[in-house]
């Protein structure tokens, strides 16, 4: 049996900080710019694994804190790994944990060993360390592993964002001791610091001298504006090592991921897209609609006759309000799966557009789109 190709990315084209590009795994190429669908709990939620495969994304997320407490990490392993357990035989990327550091803060207590953590499923105790997070994402069998990292939220004292940055920085070295020699994977490091550009700007020069397959923007779209997220990136995309995938974690909306592309980024995950579809809200080539208006309740238009997506010229808007507002499953799925889809085509186009040097009139154009709004009502409808 032939040895495991290792993890290599693959630069094709830019335009200004703009790039595509590829990542290379023995499980499949990753498109760069790429959107993760988050696997929180080894499932996409309400979504088949076909069918995310189906939106075009080529990897998915999947989450460490959670699937070390449920069903556990041995046991994932003892089943065949993450891939296996889930039915999806592409790319996974894991978070080391560490956003649970910040959301969970009233059930953690944190060390320069590592974080114990109160289970919020039972109580029970359980230990993470840089070292300890490694072993997990070995075990669920991940293709990209994140170093464990401290996340603070914005705004916060300069003070506690060095404090937070400099121990992620150790953790990186720890994480990458642990993490060895394992070609068929890749190890990322996480760039900290808040909102400073002094200290984004030392974190990257220390995560370079440490080494990583890949570098991921930590801390942000954590409580601050956009413009400052805007800012962070331009100021700290340029420390990045140019040959290695550039990841953005916890991005975001359509409008945050085109204008993190702008600035140099390759990798987004969020919850956003299936969470909004839950909700009742998806994303289209005209903006956001919000299917729980009582204004769609008599309307047998399509969301969008011109989608490739076949669920948005298949529904009537009639109908997918009727789904939303009585809870039904199938309106989350449905719902879902369109926003999942609209985020695939909107880095598909990123990723054309670079190519073809004209992603700054792609984005412009995408706006517009947005900002024109809804199709009117004809007369009749």
């Amino acid at each position: 049996m032939p040895e495991p190709l290792p993890v290599a990315f693959t630069l094709s084209a830019t335009e200004g900080q703009a790039r595509t590009g590829r990542i290379d795994t023995h499980r499949g190429e990753i498109r760069t710019p790429a959107f993760m669908p988050v696997g929180t709990a080894a499932t996409v939620k309400a979504m088949y694994p076909e069918q995310v495969r189906e939106t075009g994304a080529d990897i998915l997320l999947g989450n460490t804190y959670h699937l070390m407490l449920r069903p556990g990490a041995e046991r994932v392993a003892s089943l065949g790994g993450l891939h296996d357990f889930m039915d999806w035989q592409r790319p996974i990327l894991t978070d080391s944990g560490g956003f649970q550091v910040m959301s969970l803060a009233k059930l953690r207590r944190m060390t320069e060993r590592g974080v114990t953590f109160r289970s919020h499923v039972d109580g029970s105790s359980h230990e993470l360390t840089p070292e300890r997070s490694i072993e997990i994402q070995t075990l669920l069998d991940s293709d990209i592993i994140m170093q464990l990292d401290e996340c603070i939220s914005l705004p916060a004292e300069r003070k506690e964002m060095e404090r937070a940055m400099e121990l992620s920085l150790r953790w990186g070295e720890r994480s990458k001791a642990a993490f060895g020699d394992q070609p068929q994977r890749a190890l990322f490091g996480i760039v900290q610091g808040g909102d400073d550009p002094e200290l984004r700007a030392r974190s990257a020069a220390g995560l370079r001298s440490i080494g990583f397959d890949g570098y991921a923007v930590g801390g942000l779209a954590v409580g601050e504006p956009q413009e400052v997220m805007f800012r962070v990136l331009s100021e700290i995309t340029p420390e990045l090592p140019s040959d290695r995938p550039r990841y953005l974690m916890g991005v975001g909306k359509p409008d945050d991921i085109l204008g993190a592309i702008a600035r140099g980024i390759d990798m987004f995950d969020c919850v956003h897209p299936t969470r909004a579809g839950r909700h009742g809200h998806i994303y289209t080539r005209f903006g956001v609609l919000n299917l729980k208006n009582a204004r769609h309740k008599d309307d047998p238009r399509p969301v969008d006759e011109t989608s490739p997506n076949r669920n948005c010229r298949r529904f009537s808007r009639a109908y997918l309000h009727h789904l939303v507002r009585t809870e039904e499953i199938l309106g989350a799925m449905i719902l879902s799966q369109i926003n999942l889809s609209y985020y695939q085509e909107l880095v598909d186009g990123a990723r054309q557009a670079i190519a073809e040097g004209r992603f700054e009139d792609f984005a412009a154009a995408t706006r517009a789109g947005w900002s024109a709004g809804d199709l009117p009502l004809t007369e009749g409808n």
